[in-house]
């Protein structure tokens, strides 16, 4: 059974009618993932929002009408890519208004390119794009916690506690794409095979 991407409640309610591109981690940077999750949130106060598992998000949508025609779009770009190389690079963070501790990716050539690709076939579409910034804007990420409720004296604490380079660099190859949507009846997923591992 596939692991959710998002057990709490309130953050499927909040992503109802949206849909995701993914990677899905399993192997190095999964366990990093996992360790890393686990020693931040014991500092962070009890109840703080989080990822249920790691993620690296591609694209956001906002097309509750045409999950069917997105994924269908999604499915073709993928079957012409190579697998995808994720590295980590340090335990980081997005800061106020957004307050994300987040584990921040090495650009690899093959994430950045399957970025860049995704840019173009969309742009061929109307799909209504959500959260979407430039490939030279984007920050390759997983995020670890949300601490958007945390007062700003707080947050910089947690934010210099946590904060630090990976030297070991944890990486993997991923080899699919999960197409994540979010309806009445919570949160669905649907892999999505890539071409061949890089």
């Amino acid at each position: 059974m596939t692991t959710q991407y998002m057990t709490d409640p309130a953050l499927v309610a909040s992503l109802r009618s949206q849909q995701y591109v993914v990677l899905r981690p399993r192997a190095s940077v999964a366990d990093f993932y996992g360790d890393a999750q686990s020693e931040i949130l014991t500092r962070l106060p009890d109840g703080t929002p989080h990822p249920n598992t790691g993620h690296v998000t591609l694209r956001g949508f906002f097309e509750p009408e045409r999950v069917h025609a997105l994924r269908e779009t999604i499915a073709a770009w993928a079957s012409s890519r190579p697998g995808i190389e994720l590295v980590v690079a340090a335990v980081d963070g997005f800061p106020p208004p957004f307050q994300v501790l987040i584990a921040r990716l090495e650009r690899t050539s093959s994430l950045v390119d399957a970025y860049s690709s995704l840019t173009g076939v969309l742009d061929a579409t109307n799909f209504h794009r959500i959260g979407e910034l430039s490939l030279h804007d984007w920050v390759f990420h997983l995020s670890l916690a949300y601490a958007g409720s945390l007062g700003e004296q707080e947050w910089a604490a947690q934010f210099e506690a946590n904060r630090r380079v990976v030297p070991s660099g944890p990486r993997e190859i991923v080899s699919d794409v999960d197409f994540v949507w979010y309806d009445d009846e919570g949160e669905h997923v649907d892999k999505v095979p890539f071409r061949a591992a890089v």
